[in-house]
């Protein structure tokens, strides 16, 4: 199973860039954590400096290069990052098939 994004995220992902003036050579790191009020949270963050490591993930995604540590990529396989702006709350979400319990905010789940 592989990681999606969808052209929402891709779109503010490159919005970010520009606005921090990132690079476009720096990865986005998916990660997850523990925390939040189901037990693990997501967390993303811009690296210009990664050194991928031997069992790393990296994906290419709509020219977006993600990388994804294996420990929490045995929590994200099949994930897709998502981007709303919508009443429900702005900012990046995850729809991932793994988690049996989200919080409503949908920043913490758990498995």
């Amino acid at each position: 199973m592989e990681l999606s994004i969808t052209d929402r995220a891709v779109e503010r992902i490159r919005e970010i860039r520009d606005e921090k003036q990132i690079p476009d050579s720096a990865m986005l790191k998916v990660g997850v954590v523990s925390g939040g009020c189901s037990g693990l949270t997501y967390d993303l963050d811009f690296d210009t400096d990664i050194e991928v490591g031997e069992n790393d993930k990296v994906f290419d995604l709509n020219g977006i290069k993600i990388l994804v540590d294996m420990k929490s990529f045995l929590y994200l396989a099949g994930t897709e990052l998502d981007y709303t702006d919508g009443l429900n709350g702005q900012g990046f979400h995850f729809k991932n098939p793994n988690a049996t319990r989200t919080c409503s905010c949908g920043e913490s789940f758990s498995i």
